[in-house]
C-alpha cells in the first residue's frame, strides 16, 4: 500500500513477477505462499451479528491490528507457537482503520487510541483494546463497526515477534526523531535526527510512552511513521528489482501475519496493482475529546460529534475530504 497496507498487500508483488518468470514456476510460487497465509475462519463477526450493510463503489476498509507482548511465543502467522486469541490474555496494541478508496487511487490509515472508552457489544463500556481480550478479532470488528457505521471488510494481525522479524528482512528501516528523548522504561535515548532501526530497535521505539510529550497519542504517530518507512523500503526499486529480496520479504510477511478467511493471493495482487498508481496517502487519529480516569483506568474520551463526521467521510469514500477540512492529518515524517 504505499504505506501501511502496501505492507501486508505485498504478496501481490507475485504478479509483477508474472512476465520474468515461466508460468509453471509462477504458479508454483504462489501456490507456496498460499499454503503459508495463515486465515482465520472466525475472525469477522458471524452472520447473525447486527453489521453495517455492505456497499460498493465506496473503497474496502481493513482492520489492522497489533497484539501486545501478553504472549511470550508468536501468535500470528505459520511459525505461530500459541493462540492469537486466548479469553482475557491478549490485548491490542495497536489498531488501525485502513481505507482504500475506490479505484486505488488514496488509502487512508486511521489510528484508534487503545484506551478508547466505548460500548462493547454485550459487555457495556470499556477500554476498546478489552474488547479484543473479551471476545478475539471478531467482538473487536463488532465493537468498531457499532462505533462508526464502517463495515470491516478484512482483518489482518501481527504480533510483535513476527513484526520484528518483518523489519529485520528488509534490512531495518530509517526514521526522523524531532528532538532527543530518553525512554525511562527501556532505557533507550533517541537522539535527534535519523535513526536506523533494525528489528528489536523498532520495537523498542514504538513502544515508548513514557517520557514522550503526547504519551500515546505520539505514540501512535511513531507507529504510522514506522509503517510508513517499512512500506517505502518494500516498494523501493533496490527491493523489488531483486527477486531473491522479494522472495525472503514474501514469505516473511506470510509466515508473520494472520488474516480473515476470504483474503486470498487473488485478493492481495488486485489490491497491490489497484495501488500501484496511488496519488495520496494520509494518516490520521480518531477524534479525541480528551483523557480521563473510570474507577482506576485511564482512558480516552473520542470525540462523538468528529468521529461521527470521520466515520460519514469513511463510509462515503472522502476521507481525504475531512482530513483537508479539519486540519487532522498526523505528520509521520518526523516524530517526537
Amino acid at each position: 500500500m504505499h504505506r501501511a497496507l502496501r505492507l501486508l498487500l505485498i504478496t501481490g508483488t507475485a504478479g509483477i513477477l508474472m512476465g520474468a518468470c515461466a508460468a509453471g514456476t509462477l504458479y508454483a510460487f504462489q501456490s507456496s505462499l498460499d499454503s503459508e497465509i495463515v486465515r482465520l475462519p472466525d475472525a469477522l463477526p458471524t452472520a447473525g451479528a447486527e453489521r453495517p450493510p455492505a456497499e460498493v463503489g465506496v473503497g474496502e476498509n481493513w482492520l489492522l491490528v497489533g497484539t501486545d507482548s501478553r504472549s511470550e511465543k508468536t501468535t500470528t502467522g505459520e511459525e505461530a507457537e500459541a493462540r492469537l486469541w486466548r479469553p482475557g490474555r491478549q490485548r491490542t496494541d495497536t489498531i488501525m482503520l485502513i481505507h482504500l478508496a475506490e479505484g486505488g487511487n488514496r488509502v487512508s490509515v486511521i489510528s484508534i487510541p487503545r484506551d478508547s472508552w466505548v460500548a462493547v457489544p454485550g459487555k457495556g463500556r470499556a477500554k476498546i483494546n478489552a474488547a479484543f481480550s473479551w471476545g478475539g478479532p471478531a467482538l473487536l470488528i463488532e465493537t468498531i463497526e457499532k462505533l462508526t457505521g464502517v463495515r470491516i471488510d478484512h482483518y489482518a494481525a501481527i504480533d510483535f515477534q513476527g513484526f520484528s522479524s518483518a523489519v529485520d528482512t528488509i534490512g531495518g528501516v530509517d526514521v526522523e526523531v524531532a528532538q532527543t528523548v530518553r525512554d525511562p522504561l527501556s532505557g533507550v535515548t533517541w537522539k535527534a535526527g535519523r535513526q536506523h532501526l533494525d528489528g528489536e530497535k523498532a520495537l523498542q521505539f514504538v513502544r515508548q510512552r513514557v517520557n514522550l510529550p503526547g504519551g500515546d497519542f505520539d505514540r501512535i504517530k511513531r507507529q504510522q511513521a514506522l509503517l510508513n518507512s517499512i512500506s517505502d523500503k518494500v516498494l523501493s526499486a533496490e527491493t523489488l528489482a531483486n527477486p531473491v529480496k522479494v522472495n525472503n520479504l514474501l514469505r516473511a510477511i506470510t509466515k508473520a501475519i494472520s488474516v480473515d478467511s476470504g483474503v486470498t493471493p487473488g485478493v492481495l495482487r488486485s489490491r497491490m496493482l489497484e495501488l500501484a498508481g496511488i496519488d495520496a496517502v494520509e494518516f490520521t487519529t480518531m477524534p479525541v475529546k480528551g483523557t480521563g480516569m473510570e474507577r482506576s483506568q485511564s482512558v480516552v474520551y473520542l470525540d462523538r460529534r468528529q468521529v461521527e463526521a470521520l466515520s460519514a467521510a469513511i463510509r462515503d469514500d472522502r476521507v481525504d475530504a475531512y482530513i483537508r477540512q479539519n486540519d487532522s492529518g498526523n505528520d509521520v515524517e518526523e516524530v517526537r
